[in-house]
């Protein structure tokens, strides 16, 4: 359903100003990060947060990501050990989320961390969640702009046309680069993979000289996009197919007859960038059964793989 009230904003001073405004009165704002579309709303408002679970329609125990203007600021909110200050210094700003102790008096609203001690918090790499952040001056809470449970959004259009009759605002930054969501990495305990995302696991155990723990109960999740069930088209998804069966549309991954080819050169990069708005077209297309190339699981194949197997859960 299209909002004729919706404001798309320009990515420039007065709009992010703008937008800027809107959050500070409660109000819903989508905005684009180097990963994908954000839906934002003040990160210290119950009201606003509450606006998020009930435009997206996202289960009320799985937390969110604050967004943030530098490490600085995440310091106001967080408790940081060693490992989390050389993971910051390495790749902040940065499609890096880091879930940490909750400092006491850090005045996020308890709907954001859904009740735990923990904050899972990052500082985005793109010039417009970065003028949007310091035109806001406070931490913004900001889950992928896709209604629960749907394809994660790499456009403005694509958050229009899934949240457009629920929010307020979009600031229109063009496509998103990496287009897979933050990699989330609790430093509570020993360091661990909650959720591969837009860096990959190898570059994070380089820079600590240690493996990561992998492992989470996706039922009780700690951290945001835990859920099984996530990233979902409207048709069934057969992963690790060769070719399309019979009634079924083919999204492919490197040198094969596809409908739709997220990298025909076998690039990861590449298809991590296609691989939402690709999701989006196959809806787009009416596709019933969609078959999926098999995906390398290493580098960027990982977050790839995980959106998939989500994507292709029952539910």
């Amino acid at each position: 359903m299209k909002n004729e009230q919706l404001l798309m904003l320009k990515p420039d001073l007065a709009g992010l100003e703008k937008a800027a405004v809107i959050l500070q009165g409660g109000g819903l704002v989508s905005f684009p990060t180097e990963t994908v579309y954000g839906l934002g709303a003040d990160a210290r408002n119950d009201r606003a947060v509450a606006r998020i679970y009930e435009a997206k329609g996202r289960p009320s125990f799985n937390p969110l990501i604050v967004h943030v203007a530098d490490a600085d600021a995440a310091a106001r909110y967080c408790e940081f050990n060693d490992i989390a200050q050389r993971l910051a210094q390495a790749f902040w700003p940065g499609a890096l989320t880091l879930v940490l102790p909750l400092k006491a008096d850090a005045g996020i609203s308890k709907l954001v961390t859904a009740g735990l001690d923990t904050l899972a918090i990052r500082v985005p790499d793109h010039p417009v969640a970065a003028g949007l952040l310091g035109a806001f001056g406070g931490p913004v809470a900001a889950p992928s702009a896709n209604p629960s449970g749907k394809v994660s959004p790499t456009t403005a259009a694509h958050v229009a046309d899934g949240l457009g009759d629920k929010i307020d605002a979009v600031v229109n930054g063009g496509h998103c680069a990496v287009g897979v969501e933050s990699t989330i990495v609790s430093c509570v305990g020993d360091p661990a993979l909650l959720r591969a995302g837009g860096i990959p696991a190898e570059a994070l155990e380089a820079c600590l000289g240690r493996a990561l723990v992998v492992g989470q109960d996706p039922e009780l999740p700690t951290a945001p996009g835990q859920l099984e069930s996530h990233y979902a088209p409207r048709g069934k998804v057969r992963l690790n197919a060769p070719y399309a069966q019979e009634g079924e549309v083919l999204l492919g991954f490197g040198p094969v007859d596809a409908d739709l080819n997220l990298s025909v050169a076998g690039d990861l990069t590449e298809a991590a960038a296609h691989l939402f708005a690709y999701l989006h077209q196959l809806d787009a297309m009416g596709a019933k059964k969609i078959a999926v190339s098999p995906i390398p699981d290493h580098g960027l194949g990982r977050a790839i793989n995980d959106r998939l197997k989500r994507a292709a859960a029952p539910r």
